[in-house]
C-alpha cells in the first residue's frame, strides 16, 4: 500500500532532498520523490498536520485541491521541459505537457491563464529567462550557446525575449554587479 503527497513549491532537486528529509525525520518510508509529489509506504500512520507544519516551515506546502495539484504538476512540468530542452528538438510545449500530465492541453491552458493569470507561454518564456540568467552569471557559454541550450532557433530571439522581460539587454545584465534573479516558485 503507498500514499501519495502533493507538495507545492518543489522546483529543483534540492527541494526534492529537503522535502525527503521531512518525510523522514517523520518516520515515513519513502518510495518516490519527483517535482511535486511524494509517495510513501503507507505501513505507519503519518501526523497530516505534523507533515504540514514541517513543510511549511521549509516554504512548501501539502496540497488537496485537484486545481492546485494540476498547476503544479503543470509547474514541474515545464520546469523539466526548460531544463532539458534541446534545440531542434520538434516537440513543443503543449505536445510535451500534454504528454507529462496526461491532460488535454487546452483544458490546462485555460485553467492555468484562470489561476496564475499568466499564460503557460509566458510562464515557458520567464521560465526560459530566468535559466538564461543563470547561465550568463556562470560565465561558462555565450549568448549563442545559451540560447542554443534553451531551445531557441536564434540568440535575437531570445535577446528580444530577455529585454522584454528585464528591461535588460543580456550584455547589460552580464555587466551588472548586482544581479537580480527570481527563484522557479517565484514566477508566475
Amino acid at each position: 500500500m503507498k500514499t501519495v503527497f502533493h507538495i507545492k513549491n518543489m522546483v529543483c532537486d534540492r527541494c526534492k532532498m529537503i522535502v525527503s528529509q521531512s518525510f523522514e525525520a517523520l518516520g515515513a518510508t519513502l518510495l518516490d520523490v519527483e517535482l511535486g509529489v511524494v509517495t510513501i509506504a503507507s505501513d505507519k500512520v503519518l501526523d497530516h498536520r505534523r507533515l504540514g507544519q514541517v513543510l511549511e516551515g521549509k516554504g512548501f506546502e501539502l496540497m488537496s485541491d485537484k486545481t492546485d495539484i494540476i498547476i503544479e504538476q503543470v509547474k514541474a512540468a515545464l520546469i523539466d521541459f526548460v531544463d532539458s530542452e534541446k534545440s531542434g528538438d520538434e516537440i513543443n510545449v503543449s505536445v510535451f505537457l500534454s504528454g507529462k500530465i496526461n491532460r488535454e492541453y487546452s483544458y490546462v491552458s485555460k485553467l492555468f491563464s484562470r489561476r496564475e493569470g499568466i499564460s503557460i507561454e509566458k510562464y515557458v518564456i520567464n521560465l526560459k529567462t530566468e535559466k538564461a540568467k543563470e547561465l550568463i552569471q556562470m560565465k561558462g557559454l555565450n549568448f549563442s550557446e545559451i540560447a542554443y541550450a534553451l531551445g531557441y532557433k536564434s540568440s535575437s530571439h531570445l535577446a528580444r525575449q530577455f529585454k522584454s522581460v528585464t528591461g535588460y539587454s543580456m550584455t547589460e545584465y552580464r555587466n551588472m554587479g548586482n544581479w537580480e534573479r527570481k527563484s522557479l516558485d517565484q514566477i508566475v
